[in-house]
């Protein structure tokens, strides 16, 4: 009987490395917890599918070693991509660098790895939900079991993702099996998501959307800065700017629970909680003696302007429109629900008028349109988060992402502590992961059966 090739996961890791594997010849078994492959790339993209970007770079993304990871988008990059896709049929087009399918339909992409998979004649196994994986030596194999199945493998790759998105699939079940064959885990936090605010009046701009520059503090320390569209939710913010700032937030936000005695991240032990826990704090931009307190993003509406100037702006405009209310005196800077809510958080009514209120309460408002503040509390939940970050580290995996603890064991995509910026950066990861992971067993196989 030939050497076997066992991928978990079938999403978008996990179809590449199958493909990439079946096209060296390798004997592959794709094994998939839901009905059908590929489910959660159609949600991708907003359905488009943002398949990578040529601006692809180390500094698109977040992991403990980023000289491997560098290596890795080396051996596989935007290009290596736009040439497989070709591979199976799929044109590719580029919007300002970021690629999509020619179509800009996600189910596109997921039938060209469909389709692809059943040319090779790879062996797919459906609704089949892995909860054990062990090595046994005495076999030299590797055991996977799970949906009352038993498969027997001489590799393995994990290619299970996150627990992003679980109506996907992505239930975290992954992490479990790494811990099965002895890999710990950096925390595992939502990323790509929404941010929770502790102000109670968010119900009042909700809707807003608005070009702006969002700085991170933290103890006062500015920790990270971002610009772009944010949106106004009733509990807080989202937008690109946001999710590129998520995760961030969501490690300072675990420090801070730490600090207080109240973490509890799902699947991580405390003992592995605190072994990472000076990593995790210098990857966020922290000091191990400094945890935070709080957490406060600074807003700036006008970024092209100094507070300077608009205060000066301020004075010129009282002189001339001294007659005018206050509501009608701020119309026309932002939108009507954001200078309403700055107009009362001053302490102005909008019928004052202007010539007999404080001025130091209009200098407030035009303050509150570059330096408005909100505390974050939190993020919503895995279930909305596009990605996580965390994972099994990648100091725990050699080169081509075979495991250093369990030889023939490969990891895969979203699993390894890698996650990526908005703008198709993350399934770059899966395509490359996949592709390397893939080669790297078949090859493996390869040497093994020409020892027997």
């Amino acid at each position: 009987m030939g050497k076997a090739l066992g991928i978990v996961g079938g999403g978008a890791a996990g179809m590449m490395a199958a493909i990439t594997a079946a096209r060296q010849g390798a004997n592959v078994t794709l094994i998939e917890g839901n009905d059908r492959l590929g489910r959660k790339l159609l949600s991708t993209g907003n359905g488009k599918c943002n398949l990578g970007n040529e601006k692809l770079g180390i500094d698109k993304y977040y992991t403990g070693q980023p000289k491997l990871l560098e290596k890795c988008l080396e051996r596989f990059g935007t290009s290596d991509t736009v040439a497989f896709f070709k591979s199976v049929g799929l044109m590719v087009k580029s919007k300002n660098g970021y690629l999509y399918p020619t179509g800009e339909q996600a189910a596109i992409v997921q039938d060209v790895l469909r389709y692809e998979v059943r040319e090779l004649g790879i062996n797919v196994v459906t609704d089949c939900k892995i909860t054990k994986i062990t090595r046994e030596h005495r076999r030299e194999q590797i055991h996977v079991q799970g949906s009352g199945k038993d498969f027997w493998f001489d590799c393995v790759i994990l290619a299970c993702g996150s627990q992003a998105a679980p109506k996907t699939g992505s239930d975290g079940s992954g992490y479990q099996l790494a811990r099965q064959l002895g890999h710990s885990l950096n925390p595992v936090v939502p990323a790509l998501v929404q941010l929770r605010c502790r102000e109670d009046y968010f119900r009042a701009v909700a809707g807003v959307r608005a070009e702006a520059k969002l700085s991170v503090y933290c103890q006062g320390e500015c920790i990270a800065q971002e610009r772009g569209e944010l949106q106004l939710t009733d509990y807080g913010i989202s937008g690109i700017p946001v999710f590129q700032l998520s995760r961030i937030v969501n490690y300072l936000l675990l420090e801070k629970a730490e600090y207080h005695g109240q973490c509890e991240i799902e699947k991580c032990s405390s003992r592995e909680v605190r072994a990472k826990k000076s990593a995790l704090s210098r990857e966020a931009g922290i000091e191990r003696n400094s945890l935070p307190r709080e957490v406060v993003i600074e807003i700036d509406f006008l970024p092209e302007d100094t507070l300077e100037n608009l205060e000066r702006l301020e004075a010129e405009r009282a002189l001339l429109y001294g007659r005018k209310t206050v509501e009608e005196f701020f119309t026309g800077m932002l939108h009507k629900k954001l200078m309403l809510l700055f107009i009362k958080l001053a302490g102005l009514k909008s019928v004052e008028l202007v010539a007999a209120v404080d001025r130091k309460k209009l200098q407030q408002v035009y303050k509150l349109c570059k330096q408005w503040q909100v505390h974050v509390i939190g993020s919503n939940s895995f279930e909305y988060a596009q990605v996580c970050a965390g994972g099994v580290p990648l100091d725990e995996v050699a080169n081509d992402l075979e495991s250093k603890k369990v030889p023939g064991v490969y990891f895969a995509g979203e699993l390894l502590d890698v996650d990526g910026k908005c703008g198709g950066y993350n399934l770059q990861w899966a395509w490359c992961s996949g592709y390397l992971a893939g080669s790297a067993a078949a090859s493996t196989l390869k040497l093994r059966k020409s020892d027997d």
